[in-house]
């Protein structure tokens, strides 16, 4: 009997990568879509006129303070639920009661009250801003103050916590509301700046970097042990400031065999 052959068929599977093939992390996805209509908007936004500008982003930030309002009067409702209400031209209240009751009711109020307030503050905070960096071409302290100090006096306004005399209670609330702004931005200038270089420690930190011996940085300022001393360093030196033997044989082998280091040693004996 003849031997049948048996034939293969191949059939070539397209070429699918990962993100076809399981559609990617939708997460990553979804972060990574949301930053290019971030940065398309803010293209868009950035050729508008002043006008313009400042209006959008009043609404945006109006909506921003709404929600987060709203937010939190579904928290604060029973307690504002608890607050009496004084009738009207009752006789027997005390002014300053009455302010104090009024300032109650504002920070405690349901989620229409909380979103219509914080709508107010961050909508006008978020303007205000957006003008005095367009005029100023800058965003600064001061630019953030102004901003705080317009969006806490509206919200005193608004809020009706200023008792009888609002104009005064808008500006003290302006000015506290400014106070608190400047204090964090500097807050977050000093904690967001980059760390300075150290002018001392450049030929230090390039030669521990080249061995990998970075960690003992630390110990070389905790020395004094700057550039200028690397000629002169010896191994009771690295000793001193608690370096091993491994690392200061590595050193000290790396001095000798830089020219310019061994020569500026050479000099100095």
């Amino acid at each position: 009997m003849g031997e049948g052959k048996q034939g293969v068929i191949v059939v070539e599977m397209p070429n699918m990568t990962t993100k076809g093939l399981v559609g990617g992390n939708p997460i990553e996805q979804l972060q990574a879509k949301f930053k290019e209509l971030e940065t398309g908007f803010k293209a868009w936004l950035a050729k508008q006129t002043l006008p313009v500008e400042a209006a959008v982003v009043t609404a945006t930030g109006a909506t921003q303070g709404a929600a987060i309002g709203g937010l939190m009067g579904t928290f604060t409702r029973d307690i504002s639920s608890s607050i009496p209400t004084p009738p009207p031209g009752a006789p027997n209240l005390n002014p300053q009661a009455m302010a104090s009751l009024k300032q109650a009711q504002a920070l405690s109020g349901g989620p229409l009250t909380q979103a219509r307030n914080f709508a107010v503050m961050t909508g006008v905070n978020a303007g205000i801003a957006c003008v005095m960096k367009r005029l100023r071409g800058k965003e600064d302290v001061e630019s953030s103050m102004v901003a705080a100090f317009g969006s806490g006096a509206m919200f005193s306004l608004v809020s009706g916590m200023g008792g009888p005399n609002q104009a005064a209670s808008a500006v003290t609330s302006g000015l506290f509301f400014a106070l608190i702004q400047g204090g964090l931005f500097k807050l977050g200038q000093k904690f967001s700046a980059p760390p300075t270089e150290d002018v001392y420690y450049v030929k230090t930190r390039s030669l521990l970097s080249n061995l990998g011996l970075q960690n003992y940085e630390k110990n070389f300022k905790k020395g004094l042990l700057t550039d200028s001393t690397l000629p002169l360093l010896n191994e009771s030196a690295l000793k001193d400031v608690n370096i091993p033997p491994g690392p200061r044989l590595l050193i000290l082998d790396h001095i000798q065999r830089d020219p310019e280091l061994r020569a500026k040693r050479g000099s100095q004996k």
